[in-house]
Order: C-alpha cells, then sequence, then structure tokens
C-alpha cells in the first residue's frame, strides 16, 4: 500500500510508514494556516491535494513542478511546470504555499524560495517538510539535508520572517526509521528480509509510539527525523 493518508503500518511500508505519518501529522497541525488559492511545488502525483481541500479554507489548488520532474503517476499531470529559475505567476498571487520533501533536491535553495515569496501575497504562508534521515534517493537530484540552523537562513535569505521550525521526530524516531530503511531497502536476501521485518515491525511501532512524548530541542548531540514549519511573507 503506497498512500499519504490512510497510512498502513504493514511489513512491507516499513521504511516509509514515519516519514508519512509524520509528515501528515506536520500538515494537519499547520492546515488551519491554509486559506484561497495554494501553491503545491514539486507537486508530483499531489498526494495531499483532496485532504487540503476537504480539510481546509482553500478554494483554489494549483499543482507545481519542474519540466523534468519524475513521473509518479501517469494519470495525475501538474497544472503548470517550470524552469527552476522562474514560476511562471505574477507577484502576490497565492495566500499561501508548501513543499514536501522538495527544497533537499534544490541546487539553489534560494532560487526556489525567492520565487516562493515572490508569488506569495504580503502575510502569505509557506509550509515545508524536509528530510534529515533517508536514504538517497532520485539520484544524482538528491542535493541536501538541512540543519534547522541552515534552513532557517535559507529562509531569511530569501525575505521570510516569522519562521518556525520543528523537527519531524527525535532519537527514538530516528531509530524506528532507519531499521525501516534497513530492514526493507538494504541488500538483504528477501528470506531474511521477510522474518527480519516480522521481527522489527513491534520494536518500530514502540519506538514511533515512544517518540510522542520526546520534546525535541535542536541542542547539541540531539538526531533528528526531518524538519517541518513555515515562513510568513
Amino acid at each position: 500500500m503506497d498512500n499519504f493518508i490512510e497510512i498502513e503500518s504493514s511489513y512491507s511500508n516499513l521504511d516509509r510508514f514515519y516519514i508519512r505519518t509524520s509528515i501528515l501529522n506536520a500538515l494537519t497541525e499547520n492546515i488551519f494556516r491554509f486559506n484561497g488559492k495554494i501553491l503545491d511545488i514539486g507537486c508530483g502525483k499531489m498526494p495531499y491535494k483532496e485532504y487540503i481541500l476537504n480539510n481546509s479554507n482553500v478554494k483554489n489548488y494549483i499543482g507545481l513542478d519542474i519540466e523534468e520532474a519524475l513521473v509518479y503517476d501517469t494519470k495525475v499531470k501538474p497544472d503548470f511546470v517550470w524552469n527552476g529559475i522562474t514560476m511562471p505567476f505574477e507577484n502576490n498571487s497565492f495566500e499561501c504555499a508548501f513543499g514536501t520533501e522538495v527544497l533537499e533536491h534544490c541546487p539553489e535553495p534560494e532560487v526556489i524560495l525567492k520565487e516562493t515569496y515572490r508569488v506569495l501575497k504580503q502575510d502569505g504562508i509557506f509550509f515545508f517538510t524536509v528530510p534529515f534521515l533517508w536514504n538517497l534517493h532520485e539520484v544524482p537530484n538528491d542535493e541536501y539535508r538541512f540543519t534547522p540552523f541552515s534552513l532557517k537562513r535559507h529562509l531569511e535569505n530569501s525575505g521570510f520572517s516569522n519562521i518556525e521550525i520543528k523537527a519531524l521526530g527525535g532519537w527514538h524516531a530516528s531509530m524506528a526509521q532507519m531499521l525501516g530503511l534497513w530492514v526493507r531497502r538494504s541488500p538483504i536476501n528477501p528470506k531474511i528480509k521477510k522474518i527480519l521485518s516480522l521481527i522489527l515491525k513491534p520494536i518500530i511501532l514502540f519506538l514511533i509510539k515512544k517518540d510522542k512524548k520526546t520534546n525535541v530541542q535542536f541542542i547539541e548531540g540531539q538526531m533528528i527525523t526531518g524538519l517541518y514549519g513555515f515562513a510568513k511573507k
């Protein structure tokens, strides 16, 4: 099952379960900020479109992706494509924008952030998520793993203010995510993979549950799975 909203904790998705769940939780936490016209940056197959339309004050949902983007679903096309330099929209076109797991693929993050800032209306909101503990993916177009400090600097350099950045998960979730990635994606014999998945599933779920009580602070020695937050124009 490859779903972003109804996320099943099955043996086959131990690699994706936590990251999908944590992103959905972060989106749900901030969905009250969404209204009017929203821009989905790096939209792919727009997995959150119906969820946002049904649970926020968004009236118009626009999906944007780069011209050479990977095709995740041949039935779903972005509403607009762009060259990665200039978005095809006028200044002050959107009340809000969001990008989930997108900025790590941008060779020059401030190019996309400055364009996002430009097309947002005054007081517009940009919501984002980025991975920290994740395998190389979409190679060679996997550019960065952001710390909260570098991400805040890029946002400030692009004009944003009122920036709030939080961790998607702490130490326990990081271990759960790493175990899931290891057992499902590392080159293990398929029979051993199946056995290990059966053994590790309850451990992974236990670690995820334990992590919910963790108040993650960005201090020396802290481990995180990823980051999410919002910034204001």
